[in-house]
């Protein structure tokens, strides 16, 4: 059953109180600081994000604790500071989502989500103090992969797009067709450049039919983990060495692992 607003509000509250007493009662706590911070907070996005990706529920309140004690952390280093508190933070937050929802606390119409993401990104333009041009609001410090897909997503949200989606195999053909030339030539520079130009053209696809790129390959990546720790394993039972196999033996046991998902085992 769901805690009522009261209870949500003392909750937090409690678990303001129990950070104060860290902050001044620990040694770890006392003296953490942004810098010293922010790799662990990195670690456990990313821990949060292993939850979600397996619908794992206690998993994912537990991480998401661990995200909003940082959240709080950061909050009350700024108060120290005399910079801003958490109530600034939760203030800021619901003036930002007022005024990025003219449809909902305002007279704006619209037609659907897409049209919703679209005046997001123009109402972003008009905020003070926020992104100056479309593109600036994408961390650059964002893995490679997720970053090419905000960078196509947001410009595609001012009208920077493909007018028909089935367009896009034709730029994926072609860029693949460059990195096959280049190959051919052997040029290395030119092969790293068109490889990067058929990955930008293949997350382009992907968004354009609905696909996160960065979920589905992650998928893929604990799929064959899943697979390969398989035949790792199966070679282990025979008494083989993997560098002793040839790739006809493993591909034997490759299958059985597709088999066996197959089968739900």
């Amino acid at each position: 059953m769901s805690n009522t607003r009261e209870q949500k509000l003392e909750a937090f509250g409690k678990l303001l109180d129990v950070l104060d007493v860290l902050r001044v009662k620990c040694p770890w706590d006392a003296k953490q600081t942004n810098e010293s911070l922010r790799p662990n907070t990195v670690e456990e996005v990313m821990e949060l994000s292993d939850a979600l990706l397996g619908n794992d529920v206690q998993a994912i309140k537990k991480e998401l604790g661990d995200v909003l004690l940082h959240i709080i952390f950061y909050s009350k280093i700024a108060d120290e500071q005399g910079r801003f508190d958490v109530a600034d933070v939760c203030d800021a937050l619901r003036e930002k989502l007022i005024f990025r929802h003219p449809h909902v606390f305002g007279s704006v119409h619209v037609d659907g989500a897409d049209e919703v993401t679209q005046n997001w990104e123009q109402i972003k333009l008009k905020e003070k103090g926020g992104n100056k041009t479309v593109l600036a609001g994408v961390p650059s410090s964002l893995p490679s992969l997720i970053k090419a897909y905000r960078i196509q997503e947001k410009a595609a949200n001012v009208g920077f797009d493909w007018e028909q989606r089935e367009d896009v195999w034709a730029k994926v053909k072609e860029e693949l067709g460059e990195v096959e030339a280049e190959m051919r030539k052997g040029d290395t520079d030119n092969e790293e450049k068109e490889f990067g130009d058929l990955l930008f053209s293949i997350v382009n696809a992907a968004r354009l039919y609905g696909v996160n790129p960065d979920t589905a390959l992650e998928k893929t990546n604990r799929k064959f983990i899943s697979r390969f720790n398989h035949v790792e394993k199966r070679a282990h039972e025979n008494g083989r060495k993997l560098n002793e196999m040839t790739l006809a033996e493993m591909d034997e046991y490759w299958n059985e692992a597709k088999e066996q998902e197959k089968g739900g085992k």
